[in-house]
């Protein structure tokens, strides 16, 4: 009898305040008190079409939960770019010289990836975690996590499924899921890179890749590889429309 209590004490499910906390440790490995910003290519694949590749300067500041994608290549997509201000997502496209307001499932460049994939993570701001079970997923030991959207929150998709490593506490892999509970998306994070951040005086932690599956269009998927990191400060003016039109001139 004893040895049975003391398994079942050793595979007790972790409280809602430790989840919570997994969740906000995740948050702040990957937040920057300062700046962010990053070269990041995107391969999109779909069936029976030719391979979308693009090039991306990523320009984050965390603190104010602002936002940009700015695309550089192809030469078709220079210019275009997205700017998140005031929890508002907007894309603006120079051919047109117009702005058009985003919802947070807008599909960047077309492809498989939407906002979530470049920017901070808030998942304790954001969801409400339910334990789910300890698994393997592969070699890996992970917990598995059932995340529901908290009221007011403004996501891609109302639902998810996360898998952790124990042993580093990193996200593995993800799925979101409609309201429906149809399975939309698969997203893996294979690797890990991590770089010392001077404003934090701690590492901040960034996926070297993301692997992204889409469950509606099958056959579709996107990989998003993220380079040339720099947490230096930039300057206060990129964050605004004037700036993205002017790089788009």
């Amino acid at each position: 009898m004893l040895t049975l209590l003391l398994a079942a004490l050793a595979f007790a499910a972790p409280t809602a305040e430790e989840m919570v906390k997994r969740l906000s440790v995740i948050d702040d490995r990957q937040a920057n008190s300062g700046d962010y910003k990053s070269l990041v290519y995107i391969e999109n694949k779909q069936a029976g079409k030719s391979d979308l590749v693009y090039q991306a300067v990523v320009y984050r500041r965390d603190a104010d939960d602002k936002l940009i994608i700015l695309f550089v290549k192809p030469q078709s997509e220079a210019g275009k770019g997205y700017l998140r201000l005031d929890k508002n997502m907007f894309l603006y496209d120079p051919t047109v010289g117009k702005w058009e307001r985003r919802t947070e499932r807008e599909r960047i460049g077309g492809t498989s990836s939407n906002r979530q994939d470049f920017d901070e993570s808030r998942l304790a701001v954001e969801f409400t975690p339910s334990f789910v079970a300890d698994e393997k997923l592969g070699s890996y030991a992970v917990e598995h996590l059932k995340l529901a959207v908290k009221p007011g929150a403004d996501v891609a998709f109302p639902s998810a499924e996360l898998w952790i490593d124990k042993a580093t506490g990193n996200t593995l892999k993800r799925q979101d899921f409609a309201d429906s509970g149809r399975l939309m998306r698969t997203t893996y994070y294979p690797a890990w890179n991590k770089m010392k951040s001077e404003t934090k005086g701690a590492d901040v932690y960034f996926p070297k890749e993301i692997r992204i599956i889409d469950e509606v269009e099958k056959g579709t998927s996107t990989t998003v590889v993220i380079q040339e990191v720099d947490l230096k400060a930039l300057d206060p003016n990129i964050f605004t429309k004037a700036w993205l039109e002017a790089k788009s001139r």
